[in-house]
């Protein structure tokens, strides 16, 4: 395949153009969590314990940049604000699931046994 250019980027195949829109720690277990339902910042927050703030949210506008999920914005105080998975998110989960089942499989392989997690951390 030809490279190609994207909003300034040169990209050399469609892979890199899939990673480079879904690929980074914390793109994938966000729209893992939000594949199912809504949920407000807080609740990505707990579930995501190990991302800082400043990277929930970035990672949240790329998404949204990205057309894989909406943030709807309530008038209310204190502000409420909800994220969910849109259309082209929801395509993007099967290979997610796919890149999950395969590192469950990968662990496995080499001994990495999977913690046992709170129920509100687990994932299904």
């Amino acid at each position: 395949m030809p490279e190609f250019l994207y909003n300034g980027k040169l990209y050399y195949n469609p892979v890199e153009f899939a990673m480079d829109r879904l690929g980074g720690t914390w793109k994938m277990p966000i729209l893992w969590r939000l594949k199912d339902k809504v949920m407000r910042y807080g609740e990505l927050k707990k579930e995501i314990p190990h991302i800082t703030h400043k990277m929930l949210t970035s990672q949240l506008r790329e998404l949204e940049e990205e057309g894989f999920i909406t943030r709807r914005v309530y008038p209310v105080v204190p502000p409420k604000v909800e994220y969910t998975i849109t259309r082209r998110g929801q395509r993007a989960i099967v290979i997610v699931e796919a890149i999950r089942n395969y590192g469950l499989e990968l662990m496995k392989e080499v001994g990495v046994e999977r913690q046992k997690q709170p129920k509100s951390r687990r994932e299904k």
